[in-house]
């Protein structure tokens, strides 16, 4: 499965998540029990985070370049190098299934020699190697640490890097009773309100899932909706909704949700977490910037999609898929959803647009454009709001996590997805 798993995210360009699903429902998965299920998603990460690392590991002991037709041979090399190198699984298990793999694949079979050769010194001398590698220049591709460094300073971008290529915790959000959850979930509740805790077995065994009584959002993630205070009573659009970590917070929180999204798929997602969560929420597939309610709303949430570098933890395999090529197009659409968005609101309300994303382009230079029309008008963050800590909010009073921001006891429970959020008031009476 796991093999299954590296093959679609590299050689095909599937998203992780998208091919874990869809692996997941193959007959021959299905049996799996949840832990080996969990361990082919271990695998499957590791080789995605640690890919520069395992590619200059494996190169070392491979002679000559191979051909370019033998089937699944690089991920079962890349998988079983991951468990000898970083996952500590026993030689002997890896290579002798490793060797088994190749030759049930018509193309690698007559490379099986070959994999038991290069395990074996992988198994030797692999851990070896990595304790002196520069995981950071290995692993992030160069693009992406350059635009961190111009933006941030070296410093800050390798913070960010390293932080990045961490397994992140689980945090979830409660719809009432933070602590009551936290204490029967064996989690810990940050100042922001979210309930963090090391994952362990299936996310939908544990207690209150089935009742509907939390979700799972990053503990980042779940800011940007605080930054709209007390929306009891208030009408409020969310718009690019899914999968509803945000419409379900505010919803809990009294509002009269309006949540759109255009993506038919995500829609079901979308539905699907709302009716687990027994909430109420209007839900309209659309165009966000041709979508035409017929009303203004009391607030307006646009979280753009963008390239969602601040999630690289929870989804390593944006380091293999992402593009620099892809952010001129991202930042266009944004654009157009923050033109959209501005016509939904009354003269007095607020919009709070925030992106998953480290690149300027997507976060403080959007809002730069937006305050430029002189429509809206910035209503500052202030540290101590929503548990938010002085040193994510900056000089111009916006939301900036990082991955290696909020550090508690143990590297396993520490660490944010990196956020940008803005919060804007309209004070014109026409757009």
């Amino acid at each position: 499965m796991a093999v299954d798993l590296i093959s679609a995210v590299l050689d095909r360009g599937r998203s992780f998540d998208e091919a874990f699903a869809a692996c997941s429902s193959q007959p021959e998965y299905r049996v799996l029990s949840p832990s080996d299920r969990g361990l082919a998603r271990l695998i499957t990460a590791t080789v995605l985070r640690r890919h520069g690392q395992l590619a200059e590991i494996l190169g070392q002991f491979i002679e000559r370049p191979l051909p370019k037709k033998t089937g699944r041979l690089t991920s079962i090399l890349m998988a079983g190098a991951a468990q000898l190198v970083f996952l500590g699984t026993p030689p002997h298990a890896v290579i002798n299934l490793a060797v088994e793999q190749t030759r049930r694949d018509a193309r690698a079979r007559r490379f099986d020699r070959l994999t038991n050769a290069v395990l074996r010194r992988v198994a030797e001398r692999g851990r070896e190697i990595a304790a002196g590698q520069d995981p950071v220049r290995l692993n992030v591709p160069a693009w992406l640490l350059d635009r961190w460094t111009r933006t941030y300073g070296e410093e800050t971008a390798r913070r960010i890097a390293e932080a990045s290529l961490r397994e992140a915790p689980l945090d979830i959000t409660a719809k009432a009773n933070p602590e009551i959850w936290a204490e029967r979930l064996g989690g810990v509740v940050l100042p922001t309100g979210s309930i963090r805790l090391i994952p362990q077995g299936r996310i939908e065994n544990l207690p209150g899932f089935n009742e509907g009584a939390w979700w799972v959002q990053d503990a980042a993630a779940a800011l940007p909706a605080k930054l709209l205070g007390d929306v009891s009573g208030k009408r409020i659009a969310d718009l690019c909704a899914a999968p509803g970590g945000k419409t379900a917070e505010l919803a809990a929180a009294g509002a009269k949700m309006t949540a759109v999204e255009i993506d038919s798929k995500r829609i079901e997602r979308l539905k699907d977490n709302l009716a687990r969560l027994r909430l109420e929420v209007e839900v309209v597939e659309a165009d966000v910037t041709e979508w035409s309610p017929g009303e203004l709303f009391d607030a307006v949430l646009l979280d753009a999609p963008c390239l969602s570098t601040g999630t690289i933890r929870r989804h390593p395999d944006l380091l293999r898929l992402k593009r620099e090529s892809d952010l001129e197009r991202l930042v266009e659409l944004q654009k157009r959803l923050l033109e959209a968005a501005a016509k939904l609101i009354k003269p007095g309300g607020l919009l709070v647009y925030c992106t998953c994303s480290l690149e300027a382009e997507e976060g403080p230079q959007q809002i730069a454009c937006v305050l430029s029309s002189g429509a809206f008008e910035r209503v500052p963050i202030r540290p101590g709001e929503a548990g938010i800590a002085p040193e994510w909010v900056t000089p111009e009073g916006d939301l900036r996590t990082f991955p290696f921001h909020l550090q508690l006891e143990g590297e396993n429970l520490s660490g944010m997805d990196g956020f940008y959020a803005a919060r804007l008031r309209r004070v014109a009476a026409r757009l």
